[in-house]
């Protein structure tokens, strides 16, 4: 399996604390332009196979870029091969202001000397009106919502080619986490390849091309994210309440 393109493509992904193994020999791929997300239970093994690709966990398998290995590359350059991590705890620099905070997004490009920084500032702006209002604010003082989406944009001033997105809606009121799912839909329009982590997977399917469902550490179902949307199993264990509540 290669990712179509050659975005990302992870094969036998394998992540052991200690004689616990967490992600049992797993495999995706992502293209460019398109959203795939994995979902599953808390404690599935989504985290953990994103901080892996990102060079966070020591792994066993194959993780390819381009259609090139990158697992013997450090986080540092796997992120100067485009390859950007939006945590579940967003980790923004709270005594910072949004400006701040979004420079430091484009850190590696100003060392290359990037010319292109300030207007992927300006396009952030436009994508998110609410962080040009609140720019000289300091991020610490924002709502969950706003930080979420200065994440967001702190992660795309680094000019992303595979961003990952580790549960994005998590602690989001919901007609917040409605705008957050809009955004990251509208991003596919970039030619970004986005993989998508959510528990959330209802909204995730909605938007993503195509699926994984994690659990213990192993992929157990695939496909095209409609289909799995409809899959008896899908909607009794991760779309049943959802639908009753709506």
């Amino acid at each position: 399996m290669s990712a179509p393109g050659g975005a990302l493509a992870i094969r036998d992904l394998a992540v052991s604390y200690g004689k616990v193994e967490a992600l049992h020999r797993a495999s995706l791929a992502v293209a460019p332009g398109r959203i795939v997300t994995v979902i599953g239970p808390n404690g599935a093994g989504k985290s953990t196979m994103l901080n892996a690709i990102m060079g966070l966990l020591p792994a066993a398998g194959t993780i390819e870029h381009d259609g090139e290995s990158i697992a013997r590359l450090e986080t540092e350059a796997r992120v100067g091969r485009g390859l950007v991590l939006v945590p579940e705890k967003r980790e923004l620099f709270a005594e910072m202001t949004v400006a701040d905070n979004l420079a430091l997004g484009a850190f590696p490009r100003h060392r290359r000397r990037d010319k292109g920084i300030g207007d992927d500032l300006e396009a952030v702006y436009a994508r998110f009106p609410r962080l040009r209002e609140r720019r000289a604010q300091l991020a610490g003082t924002l709502s969950g919502g706003e930080r979420q989406m200065l994440a967001l944009g702190r992660a795309l001033m680094a000019k992303p080619k595979v961003l990952m997105l580790d549960e994005p809606s998590l602690g989001l009121a919901p007609l917040i986490v409605r705008d957050i799912f809009r955004i990251i839909a509208d991003l596919r329009a970039t030619g970004v390849a986005i993989l998508l982590v959510e528990q959330n997977a209802r909204a995730a399917l909605q938007i993503a091309d195509y699926g994984y469902v994690l659990e213990t550490g192993e992929v157990v179902l695939e496909g095209p994210a409609a289909e799995l949307a409809a899959n008896p199993r899908v909607v009794e264990t991760y779309l049943g309440l959802a639908r009753r509540a709506g």
